[in-house]
């Protein structure tokens, strides 16, 4: 249930992101039309100069697996012309780099899940394969896969390769097996995974109320909000804050709230010694489950939250039930159904907040989980990093193409079976576009920061086509989560977790059992087991593996810090 809760809020955070960040780098260009058949313009214009652009002749063939579903199907009914095998992606493979993409078998959810773990076992794998971390190590320990340290060396690009490193190097140490690059990172944004407290302003209002300063004021505020009928309509039918069954969720989870604890249940971290400890057996989450096993027994939390995922909690949102949540930055296109039933709801990003009133550590957890390996014999491995140095040029490059490879306004650019993307490329567009206010200079706004500032304006301006810039006013407006954000670096509250490495080998074998151990205690302690239940769980979780992983963690630690 918790991969798939994840799964389904990540899909919908790419999916209301229009993104797109344009920067010179790279020479020549293409003027294709993709969706078309090339015209004779196309087939002769000229090629990249780089040999990571260089184009096969004869064209070669590269297999690959991919899970599609329903969303998926929806975004291929609304582009006639294209299918999985023939799109605008796959042509400009073939056009620009001599690639023939194939998909062996495709598949839907578990069953993906399931065939994909078939293969690996089996050793029955497409040239190109998108896994796990663990499941890269079982594949480079097999001898599966190709070392790809000189290959990514020689053909990513400059531009490529300063885009994977705004991660820094976790992605690539995730990646490293025993000295060698496995695999090519799809890295994905730490940054964005920063917690913000999404509160109903009018609300606030309506039981004079200020927004929060400490975790006090915010467990005053769920009170006021359970008790006090903040929708005026003499029920007793409210909630102080929202919690799914899933309590990592990255809307309506409580990871930011135990921040306010100075407790980071997910994270390795630093210690004293100069060495690494994992944040969700320490002291610190004691209080915090105290705190929120007191809020449930009050009835300040939904008694039936355990059963409940993300779907079921937004519909209590929308129902006007819900004022007050932990979220990332997108969770305001998330509380935005509430107006659909109340056209007077008002939401707005505060940063988190600590019992002591100090700024908040904001923990943001390594979130690079997903990679390329490329198949042992499988003559041109450098294949993969040239489809990686086109996805990343076509789209935020010298010769970027937003409205035709990355939104049309569709999510187009999920036909490409590799999408790599720059990790700040939000970050930025908001610096853009407050740039952009302050100076009232708005043509140097890139094409991601102008498509988000044309919806942003057509919400001030009002009129029927004002609601879907609501979200992105929220987010991206001049006191939005980005604002916040923005504030959290500037301020140095960014808690990055300290563990990038692949995992472990006890963490192959432990970490599922561990981290199910973990959410189990948490949640029969928030529903009223003594605390004490706590310190059983750390000493299940220290022999059932969690000490030799915390050994190994260090190991590497000591070799990489």
């Amino acid at each position: 249930m918790a991969e798939s809760t994840i799964a389904n809020v990540r899909c919908l955070a790419v999916t209301v992101l229009i993104a797109v960040l344009l920067s010179a780098c790279l020479s020549s260009s293409v003027n294709d039309e993709p969706g078309n058949n090339r015209s004779e313009q196309a087939e002769t214009a000229p090629l990249y100069d780089e040999i990571g652009l260089s184009k096969y002749d004869p064209p070669i063939d590269i297999s690959f697996v991919r899970e599609v579903g329903a969303e998926f199907e929806n975004l291929l009914s609304s582009l006639p012309g294209e299918s999985l095998q023939d799109n605008r992606w796959s042509r400009l493979y073939k056009q620009i780099l001599g690639i023939n993409i194939n998909y062996e078998w495709t598949a839907d959810g578990d069953f993906y899940r399931q065939k994909l773990n078939f293969a690996i076992a089996s050793g029955q794998i497409p040239d190109v394969i998108k896994v796990s971390s663990e499941q890269l190590r079982l594949l480079s320990n097999a001898g599966l896969i190709q070392d790809l340290t000189d290959v990514y060396e020689q053909y990513a690009t400059p531009f490529t390769k300063s885009i994977l490193n705004q991660e820094g190097r976790g992605p690539f140490d995730a990646a490293t097996i025993d000295g060698r690059l496995m695999a090519i990172p799809e890295t994905s944004s730490s940054i964005e995974n920063a917690m913000f407290i999404w509160l109903r302003t009018d609300w606030l209002q309506q039981l004079d109320l200020q927004p929060p300063e400490t975790i006090s004021d915010v467990l005053q505020i769920a009170r006021a909000f359970t008790e006090l009928d903040p929708d005026q309509n003499g029920e007793d039918d409210t909630l102080g804050l929202a919690v799914t069954n899933y309590l990592w969720d990255p809307i309506m989870g409580i990871k930011g709230f135990m921040a306010g604890f100075n407790a980071f249940p997910e994270i390795w971290l630093a210690d004293d010694n100069g060495k690494l400890k994992f944040g969700g057996i320490q002291p610190e989450v004691k209080e915090a489950l105290i705190a929120l096993q007191t809020m449930y027994q009050s009835g300040q939390l939904d008694p039936e939250f355990p059963f409940k995922n993300g779907n079921k909690v937004k519909q209590q949102i929308a129902d006007g039930k819900i004022g007050l949540i932990y979220g990332e930055q997108w969770a305001s296109f998330f509380v935005q159904s509430s107006r659909s039933t109340d056209s007077d709801a008002e939401w707005k990003a505060y940063p988190i907040v600590s019992v002591s009133g100090e700024p908040a550590k904001v923990p943001l957890k390594f979130n690079t989980g997903q990679f390329f390996a490329v198949r042992k014999g499988f003559e041109h491995p450098e294949a993969l990093v040239k489809m990686f140095n086109l996805h990343l040029e076509k789209n935020w490059g010298g010769t970027a193409d937003f409205e035709t490879y990355y939104s049309s306004p569709y999510p187009v650019w999920q036909l490409s079976p590799v999408t790599p993307y720059p990790a700040r490329k939000n970050l930025e567009a908001y610096l853009q576009l407050e740039q952009a206010r302050q100076t009232e200079d708005w043509s140097q706004l890139n094409a991601e920061a102008r498509s988000i500032q044309k919806l942003i304006n057509a919400y001030l301006a009002g009129g029927s086509n004002s609601s879907a810039g609501w979200g992105w006013e929220k987010t991206y407006g001049v006191d939005g989560a980005y604002a916040i954000l923005h504030q959290y670096e500037r301020n140095g509250q960014l808690l990055y977790e300290q563990y990038t490495g692949a995992p472990t080998e006890t963490m192959i074998e432990a970490q599922s059992i561990l981290h199910d151990l973990q959410h189990e205690a948490y949640i029969d302690i928030i529903l009223g087991d003594p605390i004490e239940k706590f310190d059983a769980f750390v000493e299940s979780w220290r022999k059932l593996g969690g000490d030799d992983i915390t050994r190994e963690v260090n190991e590497w630690y000591a070799e990489n810090r």
